[in-house]
């Protein structure tokens, strides 16, 4: 199992990324209260020199209501065996500032609708009045 990340280009090493094991209150059997099979990685993003300046101040911005004092921590219990727990954290962990890195998306252009749009759009507007007004009784009040 590798024990390095790589975010877009940039390599957190495994040193800065601390672990806690548990017992999970997830699947198991006779062992599940003896086996400290949930796994919880802990990374100290505004701590962290592995990222570059811009992609950590993205993150940071993008995680600040995940982080507690700077820290993200992410965890996973799914499973019964804490080495399948380690990898869905580490994996977890991975997407998560892969996507709280990411760039923001380009700013909307706007744009006018067409003339065909419009004249649909009218037309549409008149069919329904004309079949509300053919509803009415053609006494007009009741």
């Amino acid at each position: 199992m590798p024990t390095d990340l790589e975010i877009r280009g940039s390599v957190v090493p495994a040193a800065e990324l601390s672990w806690r094991f548990s017992r999970s209150s997830g699947p198991g059997g006779q062992s599940v209260n003896t086996t400290d099979s949930r796994a919880e990685v802990s990374f100290d993003l505004a701590a962290t020199s592995a990222l570059p300046e811009p992609l950590k101040a993205r993150a940071l911005r993008n995680l600040a209501d995940r982080l507690v004092d700077g820290v993200l921590t992410v965890a996973a219990s799914e499973q019964r065996s804490q080495l399948m727990n380690r990898q869905a954290a580490r994996r977890r962990l991975a997407e998560m500032l892969v996507e709280a890195t990411a760039p923001p998306p380009p700013p909307r252009r706007p744009t006018r609708p067409s003339r065909g749009a419009k004249e649909r759009r009218l037309a549409g507007k008149a069919h329904r009045s004309e079949v509300k007004r053919l509803r009415r009784s053609p006494s007009g009040g009741e």
